[in-house]
């Protein structure tokens, strides 16, 4: 008997097809909105078992036609990452803000029973004064890629307000593992990991200092999967280890699970770049029954095993 109908927005994605692979399992109806949902590798598992439509969220009639018949909504799509997004807020604002309104507009009509948004723990608070974060740490995003997700968050509720349209918001810390993008625009484990393999230097913005809550996609997925849960008193929380690893203490630990030496080529810190983000997850303990089980140095096995299988970049790019 299905758990109902799921519809991922991004579902061939890094997390969404871990998400699916995880739905699937435990007899939920999946369906598929991606630009690549055809042909994706990552979904070579599921592909049999979920429904898969190409099209982009942009367009309001395929879009539509997706939620259609849906309890659940996974909204996990962005059109930039943090690192570029101040380059153009406008169109920023315009591929992702807008698209998501017209998303909530359809999801209220056709009377969805949740929405759960992949909000950023990494970018929406900003320079922090308490850690570990917590979720009431006030909000000053330094980048537009933050300023949309937490305006995301902030229309959430107004949509539940006016319209009764449920939602749960994760603040994912900065997620890992197998399937990442390795390209370097996004996520430096997957572009550290792919410079190693490919004996190039690995790039530092500032002195290696930067220290990030890192966690694995596995986990990642669990926390969308309990998101469902009904009648939660708290809408919005972090998902992270409560574990913060510099940059410097990072590399060293990819170089005890890979046995390569790194070569590293220091730049001048950027201004977006937070010194330090560790995120509490306490409320995601007490009321969705979560944590994170996996240690960093096995996550970084994982997908180290999984990027030595992967055709070699043209360039691994800078984090």
């Amino acid at each position: 008997m299905s758990l109902g109908r799921c519809l991922i927005l991004g579902g061939s994605g890094f997390i969404g097809s871990h998400l699916a692979e995880l739905l699937v399992a435990e007899d939920f109806e999946v369906r598929i909105l991606s630009r690549s949902a055809g042909c994706s590798s990552r979904l070579i598992a599921v592909a049999a078992r979920v429904e898969l439509l190409e099209g982009d969220y942009r367009d309001t009639q395929r879009l539509a036609n997706a939620i259609r018949g849906c309890d659940y909504v996974y909204h996990l799509i962005a059109t930039t990452v943090p690192a570029i997004s101040n380059r153009d807020v406008v169109s920023d604002t315009d591929t992702n803000l807008i698209p998501t309104l017209r998303l909530l507009e359809i999801c209220a009509r056709e009377n969805v029973r949740r929405i759960v948004f992949c909000s950023s723990g990494g970018t929406v608070y900003g320079r922090t004064e308490n850690r570990p974060i917590t979720e009431i740490h006030s909000t000053e995003p330094l980048s537009s890629y933050g300023i949309v997700k937490l305006t995301i968050e902030k229309y959430l509720e107004l949509f539940r307000f006016q319209h009764g349209l449920d939602y749960n918001v994760l603040r994912v810390s900065n997620c890992y593992g197998p399937r990442l993008p390795i390209g370097g625009e996004q996520g430096v484990v997957g572009a550290f990991l792919e410079r190693l393999r490919r004996k190039e230097p690995i790039v530092l913005w500032g002195d290696g200092s930067v220290t990030r809550d890192y966690v694995y996609v596995s986990d990642v997925a669990r926390a969308f999967r309990v998101a469902l849960k009904e009648e939660l008193s708290f809408r919005v929380f972090n998902i992270g280890t409560g574990v913060g690893t510099s940059l410097l203490a990072l590399i060293e630990m990819m170089e005890r699970v890979t046995g390569c030496r790194a070569r590293i080529c220091k730049e001048k810190a950027r201004q977006i770049d937070v010194g330090v983000n560790i995120l509490d997850s306490t409320l995601a303990q007490q009321y969705l029954g979560w944590e994170a089980t996996t240690a960093l140095e096995e996550g970084l096995l994982n997908t180290w095993n999984w990027i030595q299988t992967r055709p070699r970049t043209i360039s691994a790019g800078t984090p």
